[in-house]
């Protein structure tokens, strides 16, 4: 077979399978740190210097607010783009990787929870549907629980409650049809024909913050923001439960030690060796993590405890059958 029909019989199977696309695996202020670049330290931080210096599509270590775009394949071959919460860097994420892997458009949209670095893009979701000055649009369904539906409405009262007073301007804005959830994996929801089984975990122990798990073929759970595991998400997710996950999507926000809402480096290699995934990729890096040398000692881990883990990064995009 002649190389450019090798390429596209390649790009042909490419196109017929689902996808999942990493827009960002930051914490919530980014990577890199601005104080790091405003007031750096002596020695600078090796992470965050690396961003003045190396484009950011080349540099695994320049980390957007994180988020997950679905790239879901339907039976019938057509496309349907899900994505996972709209952080503060969402018009970059949109510049970067959706002009790279030609994302036309945003079908629907899930929020974890309602803090900035899942929300604060939900303005800008507008760069991704169609124009019309007088908003006249199908809206983008976007499926959120009610303690969030609450908290968006008193950061967004534009986006929400559309309905124009006497004498107010039409202004162009962002179209939603919100749909409420429930923090409950029994309770499972569909967003543009996939399946999506809500994962309820804390995120601090005053808080619920939603994971989520999806994929018949291959099973995926993503949860971006924990500090602990609730038995009965764990009893979807856990090997030992009969359900093991094809893949793991895990917070892990400091390298050492621990934080009383988010899971650090040791709790997030604890709790892969607990849930037992076959491969797992951690995600809500600070510039802690240098990419290619923790990546290294998550080689020899992986090979150790015999499950594979590894950090991801922005941009990076792996073909699933779901």
């Amino acid at each position: 077979m002649a190389t450019s029909d090798a390429v596209a019989e390649n790009c042909n199977v490419e196109q017929q399978r689902s996808a999942l696309i990493f827009l960002g695996t930051g914490c919530s202020s980014a990577v890199p740190n601005a104080l790091c670049l405003i007031k750096p330290s002596d020695p600078p931080c090796q992470v965050c210097s690396q961003a003045l210096s190396v484009p950011p599509e080349e540099n695994p270590n320049y980390r957007c607010n994180t988020s997950l775009l679905i790239d879901y394949c339907k039976s019938d071959g057509g496309h349907k783009y899900i994505l996972i919460d709209v952080g503060k860097t969402f018009r970059e994420q949109v510049l970067r990787w959706f002009t790279l892997y030609k994302i036309p458009q945003v079908d629907s949209i899930i929020l974890s929870h309602e803090h900035a670095d899942a929300v604060l893009g939900l303005d800008d979701v507008r760069v991704v549907q169609p124009y019309s000055s007088t908003n006249d649009i199908d809206p983008t369904p976007i499926y959120l629980t009610q303690l969030s539906m609450d908290s968006i409405a008193m950061k967004f009262p534009y986006l929400v409650n559309l309905k124009l007073k006497a004498g107010q301007e039409i202004r162009r804005v962002a179209q939603f049809d919100w749909k409420i959830v429930e923090n409950d994996s029994k309770r499972p929801f569909v967003a543009s024909g996939l399946e999506i089984i809500p994962l309820p975990v804390m995120h601090g122990e005053d808080y619920v913050c939603l994971g989520f798990l999806f994929g018949e073929n291959c099973r995926v759970a993503y949860i971006s923001d924990v500090s602990r595991i609730l038995p009965t998400t764990q009893h979807y997710i856990s090997k030992d439960s009969d359900r093991q996950l094809d893949l793991l999507i895990i917070d892990t926000l400091y390298k050492k030690g621990s934080h009383n809402t988010h899971f650090c480096f040791p709790q997030t290699l604890d709790a892969v060796k607990k849930l037992c995934p076959k491969r797992a990729l951690l995600i809500g890096m600070t510039h802690e993590f240098d990419h290619h040398k923790d990546n290294l000692f998550l080689i020899e881990w992986s090979k150790r405890e015999g499950i594979s883990v590894q950090l991801a990064h922005d941009g990076l995009k792996i073909p699933v059958d779901l």
